[in-house]
């Protein structure tokens, strides 16, 4: 390896990448890594992290309402929306500057610099040759917006998070989670918003009972979503969009906001250069040890198309550099990974929705929960949380757990290590609950709702 500039050299920063490279120089590897645009990746920068904070904000206007009930007497509250942004931006640039200190004090050689492949073992770094003897991919993806008239007019999350002010009629085109997260997100900050998606409802692979509780919700919220509905074409009269719809309708917004999907960030890597199969879409395929065909040269994160959450890329990255410099021989475990959905109200899931458990145990029980929270007793607003289990009678094992509510994400956490554990629904009905809370709610469900 005293023959190459560096034992690991990985293109991409983001959480992956940063991962890789510094658990790998503190295994004694040399290490470089290139980015050419900023520091953390989409998740720190244009996604998990801008997100949420958003999410937070827009939960307010709601708490204004609420606090009245509770004996709260506020006034009228107004909205700066560009300190959002300020603070937003300066807490992004601390972040940035953390993941610096992170590679630097590692050892850790940063080239801020678009890096492409010559060959297996040669890259160009922003014009000067580098060599590796082994090198990792990892530069994440890209929002992607489908061919159509006007398409030069929208936006995606990545201009989303830099706003200039609160557009007062927003179009979202969309039915992932980055599209419903931005419907909660700027409703909640007062936007008048439409959501469109080209199926019969968003959300596709979560648990049927989650993707209706939240459309009902977000209906009753104010929010205006359309299913089975597209756009065919936008123009652009002054400051107005106008999109036309397939149904041949008209709709009228300040912004469309595209978040009709993500590609991997492959193109122009070298990538079929140095050998490497790339598929059409751009997807990278890997081994169970991350190698790619060339022996190498490995890939991780959103490009290899498995779980896009920066979570998994991180355990990616752990156990490559263990594999590759500690001598270990780990593989990855994507079984029961719980994600949540910073929807309003959010949304949280581990394990097989109904409908993959029917399919893959055939005999199951399914217990169902929906109430108030209590917050809402005083408040008088409609909103109604949904709790599911889903149980294999055979083995009495619980496989599924999903929530639609406040601080979903927070409570499935604890449970994603009870079905990490293998518990059952008798050790759920063992357990005593935290009274009141909305999570007792889990382990007090007694009668399956069907079977």
């Amino acid at each position: 390896m005293a023959d190459y500039d560096y034992d690991l050299f990985t293109i991409g920063a983001g959480s992956g990448g940063v991962r890789a490279s510094r658990m790998s120089a503190s295994y004694g590897a040399r290490v470089g890594v290139a980015e050419e645009r900023y520091l953390g990746g989409t998740c720190v920068n244009v996604g998990c992290i801008p997100k949420k904070l958003f999410s937070y904000g827009g939960h307010y206007a709601h708490d204004f309402e609420d606090a009245a009930a509770y004996g709260w007497r506020v006034q009228e509250p107004g909205l700066d929306w560009p300190t959002l942004i300020a603070n937003k931006n300066k807490e992004i640039e601390r972040l940035n500057g953390i993941y610096r200190n992170i590679l630097n004090n590692n050892n850790v050689d940063i080239h801020e610099a678009r890096a492409v492949l010559k060959d297996a073992h040669t890259l160009d770094v922003g014009g000067k040759t580098v060599t590796a003897d082994k090198i990792l991919v990892a530069t994440g993806g890209w929002p992607s917006v489908p061919d159509f008239p006007g398409n030069e007019h929208v936006i995606t999350s990545n201009e989303a998070f830099f706003l200039e002010e609160l557009p007062k009629r927003v179009l979202i085109v969309g039915g992932g989670y980055i599209a419903v997260e931005f419907a909660g997100i700027l409703h909640g900050y007062g936007s008048q918003v439409t959501q469109l998606y080209r199926g019969d409802l968003f959300l596709r692979g979560f648990d049927q009972d989650l993707r209706t509780h939240l459309a009902e919700q977000m209906t009753k919220q104010g929010v205006d979503l359309r299913f089975n509905t597209n756009v065919t074409s936008v123009e652009k009269n002054g400051e107005v969009l106008a999109a036309t719809l397939t149904d041949g309708s008209k709709i009228e917004a300040d912004v469309i906001l595209y978040a009709t999907g993500r590609e991997p960030n492959t193109r122009n890597l070298g990538l079929e250069e140095a050998g490497v199969d790339v598929s059409d879409k751009g997807v990278i395929p890997v081994d169970e040890k991350f190698r790619t065909n060339v022996p190498n040269i490995y890939a991780l994160g959103d490009i290899i198309d498995r779980y896009q959450l920066t979570p998994v890329a991180i355990a990616e990255a752990m156990a490559l550099a263990a594999n590759l410099f500690d001598g270990k021989d780990f593989r990855m475990d994507y079984g029961d990974i719980a994600t949540a959905v910073f929807s309003n109200p959010n949304i949280g899931t581990v394990g097989l929705t109904e409908e993959q458990a029917r399919e893959q145990y055939g005999d199951i029980d399914i217990y169902r929960s929906t109430f108030r929270p209590l917050k809402h007793t005083l408040t008088g607003r409609g909103e109604q949380s949904l709790m599911k289990l889903i149980v294999d009678k055979l083995s009495d094992r619980v496989v599924g757990v999903h929530m639609v509510g406040p601080d979903a994400g927070e409570i499935i956490q604890g449970f994603a290590v009870a079905l990490k554990a293998g518990a059952t629904k008798a050790q759920f009905d063992a357990t005593v609950g935290i009274h009141p809370t909305a999570a007792e709610e889990f382990v007090t469900m007694r009668e399956p709702v069907s079977g």
